[in-house]
């Protein structure tokens, strides 16, 4: 199977306030290049000896070491395009957890902070361990995100995400982000991570 780059460009033309559409392509491109990428590792894959993996070296081992980077790298952002675009709809059970939780606003508050933790993920998440939401920040695409969740929200906090728009000021951008949820795409995900 060969993974297809899905087309973003409908997020244009000032549908994602304060975002531009040179930050946003520039944004699009490094996504094409990770899917690309896994693409590649998963076609080497199929053909790698892997016989005798170890962790010094073997290119078997690598391309396992490497998978997982590509693939997150890919689908992250995915999620991330998929939940830009301001809207307030927001489904009675989503909102019911975000209450559960101490409100919409304190949520959204956690999910600031923890996208400026430093250069990486920021995510909402509904923990199926106990059912409530979380908040968590992850610095690699492939490392430190628990297991046993759905994402909601994905916020990319890396500089190539706002470098274009705001320099280095990556707290204007994560507020920039919140007024872009669109959070009829967070409601679905809720919705189908409830079923």
């Amino acid at each position: 199977m060969s993974y297809q780059a899905k087309n973003y460009d409908h997020l244009k033309g000032g549908v994602v306030k304060g975002l531009s559409d040179s930050q946003l392509d520039q944004h699009f491109t490094l996504y094409k290049g990770y899917i690309a990428k896994i693409n590649e590792i998963e076609e080497k894959l199929a053909t790698a000896d892997n016989t005798k993996p170890n962790y010094s070296f073997n290119e078997y081992s690598e391309l396992k070491r490497r998978e997982a980077v590509a693939f997150n790298g890919s689908f992250l952002h995915e999620l991330y395009f998929e939940n830009l675009g301001a809207d307030n709809t927001i489904s009675s059970e989503l909102q019911k957890a975000l209450d559960a939780q101490g409100g919409k606003e304190k949520v959204l508050a956690d999910l600031k902070a923890a996208a400026l933790c430093g250069p990486g993920w920021a995510v909402l998440t509904r923990n199926r361990r106990d059912g409530k939401l979380h908040s968590y920040f992850f610095g690699e695409h492939h490392l430190g995100l628990p297991i046993e969740q759905d994402l909601l929200v994905v916020l990319d906090s890396w500089e190539h995400a706002f470098m274009v728009d705001y320099g280095i000021a990556r707290a204007k951008y994560v507020e920039i982000f919140i007024e872009n949820i669109k959070w009829s795409e967070a409601s679905k995900r809720f919705a189908a991570a409830t079923k």
